[in-house]
């Protein structure tokens, strides 16, 4: 299993999904857009990363792709299932996801906006946490971890 992190703004959400992806044997993370990365410009280590990943990004493999669709074109070549985690009128409630593949890319987007519907049109399947209070969504990081332990899980 792989993750893509498209267009995330926070560090600490990105360190978050790191630490996460650790914890759950995801074997690289593609970070895409604005997403940060590990280390900036120059080399140097984003504090606000490591600081929430406890130095996962040292250790566990990334790369970042600045267009999410070259990627995930890519991916598709390679026989990867993408699943997008996205509230839309397409998702399904991710507990019902019924793929039970070795190769799967798990996309998550940004805070605020989501993932575009373009990408969306590209993946293969979109699932969504169902909601039962009144806030409309989880934190993108927690989010994550759900739905990568579920799929652990299959």
């Amino acid at each position: 299993m792989i993750a893509i992190l498209h267009n995330i703004r926070s560090m600490h959400n990105v360190g978050s999904i790191f630490r996460t992806a650790d914890a759950s044997g995801i074997k690289k993370i593609y970070i895409c857009g604005i997403t940060p990365t590990p280390t900036d410009r120059f080399g140097k280590i984003r504090e606000q990363i490591s600081k929430v990943s406890l130095g996962a990004e040292k250790y566990l493999p990334w790369e970042y792709y600045k267009s999410i669709t070259t990627l995930i074109k890519r991916l598709k070549k390679e026989k990867y299932k993408i699943i997008a985690l996205e509230q839309d009128r397409k998702s399904i409630p991710y507990y019902k996801l019924g793929f039970n593949e070795n190769k799967i890319a798990i996309v998550v987007g940004n805070e605020i906006k989501g993932i575009p519907k373009n990408i969306l049109k590209l993946c293969d399947k979109i699932v969504e946490i169902p909601m039962r209070g009144r806030k409309e969504s989880l934190n993108v990081s927690v989010a994550f971890g759900i739905l990568v332990f579920e799929l652990i899980k299959k």
